[in-house]
This record gives structure tokens, sequence and C-alpha cells, in this order.
């Protein structure tokens, strides 16, 4: 039987506008295995995982648990943990990093002020800092979600690693199986699909230099999924590669229609109209998935700039 991306490639499924959602990442490391809630199936504190869950619900923060590329059943519970917080939504990005011996730290942290970007809450909590490193690539390798990650996405990894690129890491879920290997880059937020190492050099080259590179990419994680679709869209149309020029200032609208406001920071405005559609024929979603079904897309189906107002200088 064809696995999920097998299927997806073959279908020409496209990608845009399928990046998980979440205005800021919050990343906990924990080596060893992960069961399909990682959270709550894996050598991490079950009931630390559980009041992580809830802490972070309805703020914008997405938990994921990282681990380094390699081998990982048999892995130890190391005495210090790598913890970083990213806040992805333009105008207000930044990734800090910090340690802890103790994961249940991380509670103590104020969500809500997390997902609206304040780090200061991270940097009080658990000393952290700005990261001063290369951008993080987060490869998704969660087999026990998918089997497509752990075929795909494992390889992909340790390919990384092992040529000496800087900030990989294995991560936990980040969607989308049916685009394995998925990779989501930090600071900025944006995640890619169906990546090859050389891709993924290329993307993170460029997110160094605040770069966004459109191929392969399924869009920002700081907008929901019609924002991403209209911001995508604008940046193929205005040729535009800086991270942090575009951002989503207005969404109307619902399922299966939404008029979306993108902004450029000289002024420009773009009206774009997002439908959504299913993706046909019918197949599961996922591997780990029976039921047949027709993935959501989101497709531009007006453009037009409403604005070409340019700021002076």
């Amino acid at each position: 039987m064809s696995t999920c991306s097998t299927v997806s490639r073959q279908l020409g499924e496209p990608m845009a506008a399928t990046a998980p959602a979440a205005t800021t990442w919050l990343l906990l490391e924990q080596p060893g295995p992960w069961g399909a809630k990682a959270l709550t199936a894996s050598h991490l504190d079950p009931g630390v995982g559980r009041a992580l869950e809830r802490a972070a619900q309805g703020t914008g923060v997405r938990i994921a648990l990282i681990r380094r590329p390699g081998r990982h059943a048999d892995c130890r519970t190391p005495s210090v943990r790598q913890v970083y917080a990213a806040h992805t939504v333009p105008g207000g990005v930044w990734l800090h990093s910090a340690t802890t011996s103790d994961p249940g730290q991380v509670l103590g942290l104020d969500f809500a002020a997390l997902g609206r970007g304040d780090h200061h809450t991270f940097d009080a909590v658990l000393d952290g800092a700005p990261h001063t490193g290369d951008p993080l690539a987060l490869v998704c390798t969660n087999g026990k979600r998918d089997r497509c990650c752990a075929l795909l996405g494992r390889p992909l990894a340790a390919e990384l690693a092992s040529s000496g690129v800087h900030g990989v890491w294995e991560v936990t879920h980040l969607g989308g199986h049916r685009f394995s290997p998925t990779v989501l880059v930090l600071p900025h937020g944006y995640a890619y699909g169906r990546a090859e190492a050389h891709a993924v050099k290329d993307v993170l080259h460029g997110a160094h230099e605040g770069r966004v590179v459109l191929d392969g990419c399924r869009g920002r994680t700081a907008f929901e999924r019609p924002g991403q679709a209209a911001e995508l869209a604008v940046r193929t149309a205005a040729d535009e590669h800086r991270a942090d020029a575009l951002t989503v200032v207005r969404t109307d609208g619902a399922a299966p229609r939404w008029e979306v406001t993108v902004a450029h920071a000289d002024g420009r405005r773009w009206r774009v109209t997002v439908a959504q559609g299913a993706s046909l024929p019918p197949r599961p979603e996922s591997c780990g998935v029976s039921v047949l079904g027709g993935p959501a897309r989101m497709d531009v189906v007006d453009l037009r700039e409403v604005t070409a107002t340019r700021l002076a200088g």
C-alpha cells in the first residue's frame, strides 16, 4: 500500500497554506522514543506534559518536543535540557534560548504573554537570552504519528547534521504528514514540505539573511491558513522575499471564502480572495488514518493591489 506522502506527490497536491498555526513556538528537549501524543507519551513526566497542554491552550503557543538527530530508543534523560521559544509574527520576531534541569520549570511561564510575543516571561523564568546562533531547522520525525515522518524525516535530519548544518533538531509534530519530510525554520516560522537537504540549506541561508525561499514553502505559522495562502500569493506576485516585509492585517469572512488584506512595510496593500476546496480524489490524509477524505486546500481566486502608496525613503 502506498504511503500518504507518495500519494500526495503523485497527485501533485499543492502545499501552500498547509503550515500549522502558532504565533509562538515553545520547544523542549526530550530524547528517547516519542508516542503519537508525545507530550504525554515519552520519557517526559506525563503529568508535566498534560499541564503544558492545558497551559498553552488558546494562547497561540504551540509546544513541541525536540531531540538531536541520531538513535533514540535507549537515550537517557539528560541532566540539562535545551529550551527554545520563538515568536513568529512579522515586526516582532525573536528567538530566545535557555537550559533547564527541571522540565516542570517551564510551567512557570506566562503562556498568554508568550503568545503575544512577550519574551520577558521566558527570560525571567528560565534565565533565557536571545539565541545568537544559526536559525533552527526542525525536522518532523515522529513515526508514531505517521510512518512517513520516520521513513523520510529521520534520514533528512541525519544528513543535515552530518554535513555540518547547525541548528538541526528532530521535532515531534508539524502536521501535514503527507508532505514529508516536513521542516519548520525558526525564528520566522516558515514551514516546508517534501524537503531535501540541499533545499533546506538554501532555506537556512536565506533565513540567516532575513529572506524567504518560496520553493516548497507551506506558509508562515504566524497566520491561519487563509492568511498563509494570501501572504504567499502576494510574495509571488510582488517578487518579495524579505521575511518581515509582508504581514496579514485583516481577515474577513468564514469558510469556505475569505477576504484577506496583506500589507507591505512600504505602505502598499493587497486584497486577496481565498476559497477553501478539497484535494481530490478522496484518500487517507495520513498513513495512520483509514478514512477516505479530501484534504482541505486554500485556493487564491483573486488578488488585487488596493493601494500603490509607498512610504518615503
